[in-house]
């Protein structure tokens, strides 16, 4: 009896028809000590049974339940058709007190995880909003500035407004690269940039961006190479275009931030049967280990004074996350001070 009791399922009928029948029994027993009749014995059992019973059952049912049910229409928002009501009642066993008290603390958790979201999502949003202020504050006021000077004379002189209105357009580019970078970083986190993957081998692709950047790796005196041993062809299914622009964005970072005269090597492994492992490296000054975490965040920079000297968005590495991650793929980076730098990511391996 005690071991049917402690089970977690009792329903409240069953606890009201343990309970009645041993106060019956007990005045049973009491009434036939008294009478010896076991006929007034046998009434008072039927009697007590009935009346505890009911009393037990609908006492709790009436008070108890009706409060659960006040609980669960407050932490559950949906509303229950009649239908769903009468079988809630009649049909599933009624929920234990313990399980009630479950159900309570996981909605509690619920919804404290829910407004912790918030809060990091809010100081994410104040931060993004206050990095965005930032990088765009510097090219407008630039750009005001050649035109208050152009405005205030200095037209008139051919070669000073040719230099000014240079200035200017590189400073106007660097708001449409900004723009630009916002708007594909908005799309692929909202998914509205499907990807059309389609199979290609990743050196033919990586030969065609060491073109791309051999003008200004030669004005820099840098080389672009495959590393060693990984020339041999490998055939990966993805989004080509998205792949290129995650690569160019990494060959395009390690051209910048590297040492001038130094390399910039591409790597190609296959890890196992069913993906490839793509490593872009440089020898330059490398990141600080407190910097690695956080680098591919949003307009996050590990030297703010050299990357606002050099240029970019802040926004480069952030997309080749997104993409890496819209590819169901994984991304990480090392690097060391006076080392280098390493990015790789993984990518589906076909043929």
């Amino acid at each position: 009896m005690s071991s049917l009791l402690a089970g977690k399922n009792v329903s409240l009928r069953l606890l009201a028809f343990v309970t009645a029948m041993l106060v019956a029994l007990l005045m049973a027993l009491i009434t036939f000590i008294a009478t010896k009749d076991v006929k007034d014995a046998g009434l008072i059992t039927l009697g007590a049974f009935v009346v505890v019973f009911a009393l037990y059952y609908y006492t709790v049912e009436r008070f108890v339940y009706r409060k659960i049910k006040l609980i669960y229409k407050f932490i559950y928002q949906t509303k229950a058709t009649k239908r769903e009501e009468f079988f809630y009642s009649n049909i599933l066993p009624q929920k234990s007190i313990e399980e009630v008290s479950a159900d309570v603390q996981q909605w509690a958790k619920q919804k404290r995880d829910e407004v912790e979201s918030l809060q990091m999502n809010e100081e994410f949003r104040k931060e993004f909003l206050m990095n965005l202020s930032h990088e765009l504050r510097t090219p407008i006021f630039t750009i005001q500035g050649y035109v208050e000077t152009l405005l205030n004379g200095a037209i008139d002189d051919a070669a000073v407004s040719k230099k000014f209105l240079s200035n200017a357009a590189k400073s106007i580019d660097r708001l449409v690269r900004l723009v630009d970078d916002v708007d594909e970083i908005s799309k692929l986190e909202s998914g509205r940039m499907p990807l059309t993957p389609e199979a290609f081998v990743i050196q033919d692709l990586a030969k065609d961006i060491f073109e791309e950047f051999s003008l200004k790796t030669q004005s820099r005196h840098m080389k672009l190479e495959f590393k060693k041993g990984t020339e041999g062809a490998l055939k990966v299914f993805a989004d080509k275009g998205k792949i290129r622009q995650a690569l160019v964005n990494l060959i395009e970072n390690a051209i910048k931030y590297g040492n001038e005269g130094g390399t910039v090597s591409v790597g190609f492994y296959q890890l196992d049967d069913n993906r490839v492992y793509v490593e872009v490296s440089d020898d330059g000054p490398g990141i600080a280990e407190e910097h690695l975490p956080r680098i591919f965040e949003r307009f996050y920079r590990a030297d703010r004074s050299r990357n606002s000297a050099i240029g970019g968005t802040g926004l480069g590495l952030a997309i080749v996350k997104h993409i890496i991650d819209a590819h169901g793929q994984t991304i990480n980076v090392r690097s060391k001070l006076g080392v280098g730098s390493s990015f790789g990511f993984t990518l589906e391996r076909r043929g």
